[in-house]
């Protein structure tokens, strides 16, 4: 198949070893940024936050935070060009879905006198929280959203990428405690330009179950 997009999913692959020398261009950082805002989820309740290392005092910081497991996936933090911590309200509120209410009605998209009507979809979140207020299960899955659509746009600008489950929450959660500022990291994507001669996976044939195994059409 020919078609762009599949394409740009074809020749994707999870980068195993990054060239330290190379950096993502700031204009491609926009676009990346601005595709992660534009992640759809469930009632737009957008309950993540996107943090960015970039910095040498940043990667450093991240770079610790592998001391006690996950120890393969370290070496991407300084060689990279940039990691992005794909963070998650595990107690999202009223107030919160009222920050896009309002942006709603900043942008046209809802009126004021409907505010109080808009609310009206805040029964999703109900539906996901238990006794205690957590919700995390789904303010999560809204998240995982969040970095597919990275990861896409990654491949179309020609970046490598390697999403990590390979993280230590915990540590991350006090390292980065200021500005996580009660979210939860436990997935992050490295952004940059794979090792050419390192990479043992960029050589290797994609592989992926047949069509016919997983699209059943009614």
């Amino acid at each position: 198949m020919t078609h762009a997009v599949i394409k740009d999913l074809s020749k994707r692959y999870t980068a195993k070893r990054y060239d330290a020398t190379k950096r993502i261009s700031e204009s491609d950082l926009a676009v990346i940024y601005e595709a992660m805002r534009l992640s759809p989820s469930s009632i737009n309740s957008q309950p993540w936050k996107f943090i960015v290392i970039e910095s040498d005092a940043a990667k450093e910081r991240m770079h610790n935070t592998f001391a006690n497991k996950f120890e393969f996936n370290q070496a991407h933090i300084k060689s990279a060009s940039h990691t992005v911590l794909f963070a998650y309200n595990p107690s999202y509120k009223r107030d919160d879905y009222e920050k896009v209410i309002d942006q709603d009605i900043a942008v046209g998209r809802s009126s004021a006198e409907n505010k109080e009507q808009a609310f009206g979809a805040f029964a999703f979140v109900d539906m996901n929280t238990d006794e205690k207020g957590n919700n995390a299960s789904w303010t999560k899955a809204q998240t995982y959203i969040a970095i597919g659509n990275t990861l896409h746009t990654a491949a179309r600008l020609g970046i490598d990428a390697t999403p990590m489950e390979g993280v230590d929450s915990e540590l991350i959660g006090e390292i980065f405690e200021e500005e996580l500022g009660g979210y939860i990291c436990e997935a992050a994507i490295v952004l940059g330009y794979h090792d050419t001669s390192e990479d043992y996976n960029a050589k290797l044939p994609k592989s992926r179950l047949p069509l016919k195994d997983v699209i059943q059409v009614l």
